[in-house]
């Protein structure tokens, strides 16, 4: 092991402890699977409007294991979900081109 470890430029404690983690990471990856499927459905079903915080109090709503919202967020970028934001964002100082750049 230890001239494997060397070969890949590997600490030997880094391949043990990924060895025995890999039980915990495995259980991780397949809790959020499911968690991934139930927030497809309630995205869903909110036709694509609802959000992070929306999305976990409807989770909540339904039951099952307690879920951040944070942990939402995270899982809804990984798999390409967004909210529909319906405010216009407003734009308040508009920069003349022209004008010279300040120099600091």
């Amino acid at each position: 092991m230890k001239r494997l470890c060397d070969t890949l430029g590997l600490a030997r404690s880094s391949f043990y402890y990924g060895r025995r983690t890999a039980a915990a990471r495995a259980a991780r990856q397949a809790a959020e699977a499911g968690l991934t499927a139930r927030i497809r459905k309630a995205h869903q079903d909110s036709d694509g409007t609802y959000g992070a915080r929306r999305i976990t109090a409807e989770l909540r709503d339904e039951g099952g294991p307690a879920v951040n919202h944070k942990r939402v967020a995270r899982i809804m970028r990984t798999i390409g979900l967004e909210d529909v934001h319906l405010r216009r964002r407003h734009r308040t100082t508009v920069a003349d081109q022209a004008a010279s750049r300040r120099r600091t």
